[in-house]
């Protein structure tokens, strides 16, 4: 069993490590298999992330039971503190990166292939019809001509959306906070709604760019920034709806007090960085 030894927590043995790396080592092997066109690969694929979600119910279903049987002190609460700050830290960098690739195309490769600074001679013997220009499917026209999603329709629906839930989320901490069980359920499951709503209008909003405009991943640089941003944010809202449902429920079934509640405070320091996430690709993928 789990004991407490002084100031630190000693958890007991437990097998969901070993669940979990059968399950990442599958998932990644299968999508490289997948990739290469092996007929098993999407199989294992499957069977990996089937492997990763048995592992996270499980072995966050031993945190809650742990937490509820009063096993966890002080000093497991700053841990986890720590562990979700630097969770999300990384999840910063992890966008940050992409951002990174956004900006340096746009503002270093495109006028380099144009002519500008240092590629004067590859504009010059490479491309000299290309004209730097954003958005850009770069010198060859890869994907062909396609247009750009119009920032004042779905987007800034989406965006509204987005700030709403912020302000829901905060409203139902409050109410956890001061103990109004009925607000609290009512404006968490408002969050939860407004973030599947988010993803349908985004799910339109995909249909939209490939049948009506020829936006694409495989439109050149912007295809593949603009995807790869607005579709791993997409990502992240499924995780934290996910994550502020199961927090409803356990809500629902009355397990956080109002000084104990890191749980639904985790997941709502995340939908904030969601949030902020979508503030800035709204400004520098759809507006800029």
């Amino acid at each position: 069993m789990a004991q407490t030894q002084g100031a630190y927590y000693v958890p007991h043995g437990s097998h969901w490590p070993i669940v979990g790396s059968f399950g990442l080592i599958g998932t990644v092997v299968g999508a490289g298999m997948w990739l290469n066109e092996a007929d098993a690969g999407k199989g294992i694929m499957l069977v990996g992330l089937g492997l990763l979600v048995i592992m996270m119910a499980g072995w966050f279903g031993s945190v809650v039971r742990e937490s509820l049987a009063g096993l966890y002190n002080k000093q497991v609460d700053v841990s986890f503190r720590m562990g979700m700050m630097w969770f999300i830290f990384s999840e910063v960098m992890f966008f940050a990166a992409f951002f990174g690739a956004l900006f340096y195309a746009r503002t270093f490769s495109v006028p380099w292939l144009g002519g500008e600074g240092h590629g004067a001679l590859t504009n010059l013997y490479l491309w000299p019809q290309y004209s730097a220009a954003w958005p850009t499917n770069g010198p060859q026209d890869i994907g062909g001509a396609f247009s750009t999603m119009s920032p004042w329709g779905i987007p800034l629906l989406n965006t509204l959306l987005l700030l709403s839930s912020g302000v829901t989320i905060t409203i139902a901490h409050h109410a956890l906070r001061a103990g109004h069980r009925g607000r609290l359920l009512v404006f968490l499951a408002l969050t939860v709604l407004l973030g599947v709503v988010f993803l349908g209008f985004q799910a339109h909003e995909y249909a939209e760019a490939y049948e009506h405009l020829n936006l694409t991943l495989g439109s050149g640089i912007y295809g593949s920034t603009f995807f790869m941003l607005t579709g791993f944010h997409g990502l992240h809202v499924t995780l934290g709806a996910i994550i502020l449902a199961v927090m409803w429920f356990r809500c629902a079934k009355g397990h956080f007090t109002r000084d104990n509640h890191f749980a639904f405070e985790a997941a709502a320091w995340y939908w904030h960085f969601v949030d902020v996430v979508w503030v800035c690709l709204f400004v520098f993928v759809y507006i800029l």
